[in-house]
């Protein structure tokens, strides 16, 4: 299994709309990759290693898939559809890791 992690940078003039991510943008990467999707994660930042210190990232989201082919095959189709869709939740560029998972 691999997961496809977007990690959104919390910079000093980021905007993130979380409810926007999870329930509007979730569901649009749902119905845009379909059954090849295999699960989804959404995670807040609420702190950096040090005490007090600031999330890195706002946000991250993660998308299962069997393989990166699964990935790939099912999101050329989509992505417009999705990366379309990020102005409507933040101002920041994210960053993209595919993974595979080993435990």
């Amino acid at each position: 299994m691999i997961k496809v992690s977007v990690y959104y940078p919390n910079t000093p003039n980021s905007t993130f709309d979380m409810d926007y991510y999870i329930n509007t943008h979730m569901n649009i990467c749902r119905d845009q990759l379909g059954p090849a999707l295999k699960g989804v994660q959404v995670e807040e930042g609420l702190g950096g290693a040090a005490p007090g210190a600031p999330a890195p990232y706002v946000a991250i989201g993660h998308l299962l898939f069997d393989s990166v082919e699964a990935f790939s095959t099912a999101f050329a189709p989509a992505a417009a559809a999705i990366t379309g869709d990020i102005p409507n939740y933040t101002n920041v560029e994210p960053t993209i890791q595919v993974s595979l998972i080993r435990v």
